[in-house]
């Protein structure tokens, strides 16, 4: 029997149309992301487990830090009974949570102008300064001018990475998927220097003994918050309530003393570098 092309057409078009639409992300953009993720009752988040103090594995071999109790304590606030930590890199959060992979990203992440292009941000919930690393039997690099044509070692994908390349003009820049590897590295004289934070850097170097020195004053403050795909204003508010709550209530400077350290003022380093972030805009 033939069949009329008008028709064929059609039906073409109607089983291409299923298919992309059966290819498309279970959670998609347009304000229904935080319905699911409550009707699932599930917070799928995203950290590197390899970034301590902020995110890391215990000898349980479960995630803990900074992050993850600030993960847990959110999502409770949200109603959310279930959080699913998921691992991943720096490099593949941003294309991680346009894939749908997980909900949110929240491991020591900085809402760069590169990143607010391509997902969404919450107000910050944590801050460090970024230093300079060096083996102990150092002594040539004591600040930034130093790094000059020195081979320093980032995480790729992080904001680490990005300073660095804007500011390091003159030095070889070399990128580690994560920090372990970047001190292995450091230790056994492949690379000169490390760009981390204050609080990255020293938690590697009592964790596993290392023969590292911190030197010269810090680098640049950056803030973190969480990030997730454009298009949730519901999401977004609800993450951004829960942190309002948790400034407000003590429970920020409560879980940045545990795991930062019991000097650290977390609450007001926030307050203290937006302050900084707005006068510069200005």
């Amino acid at each position: 029997m033939k069949l009329d092309k008008k028709i064929v057409r059609l039906a073409c078009a109607a089983g291409c149309m299923a298919g992309m639409l059966a290819m498309q992300p279970a959670h998609g953009a347009g304000d229904h992301l935080l319905a699911h993720i409550k009707a699932d009752g599930v917070l799928r988040i995203a950290n590197t487990q390899s970034s301590p103090p902020w995110t890391f594995l215990n000898e349980a071999n479960q995630p803990v830090g900074y992050d993850i109790d600030m993960a847990k304590e959110v999502a409770r606030r949200m109603g959310i009974p279930k959080v699913e930590f998921v691992a991943d890199s720096f490099k593949n959060f941003v294309e991680g949570l346009k894939a749908d992979k997980y909900d949110l990203v929240m491991n020591d992440l900085t809402p760069t102008p590169e990143r607010e292009k391509q997902v969404d941000f919450s107000t910050p919930y944590g801050v460090e300064d970024f230093r300079i690393f060096v083996s102990k039997s150092n002594t040539s690099i004591h600040s930034q001018a130093d790094l000059a044509g020195k081979r320093v070692g980032v995480t790729s994908g992080s904001s680490n990475e990005t300073w660095s390349r804007a500011h390091l003009k003159q030095s070889h820049i070399m990128t580690y998927h994560n920090g372990g590897l970047v001190f292995a590295d450091l230790g056994n004289g492949r690379i000169d220097a490390v760009i981390i934070s204050h609080f990255g850097g020293l938690k590697y170097a009592n964790a596993n003994h290392l023969p590292i020195k911190e030197v010269g004053e810090p680098l640049t403050y950056q803030l973190s918050a969480a990030a997730m795909i454009k298009g949730e204003p519901s999401l977004k508010a609800s993450v951004d309530k829960a942190i309002a709550g948790m400034m407000a209530d003590g429970t920020i400077e409560k879980i940045g003393k545990k795991w930062v350290g019991p000097q650290y003022d977390m609450a007001g380093s926030i307050r203290r570098a937006e302050q900084e972030a707005q006068a510069g805009a200005n």
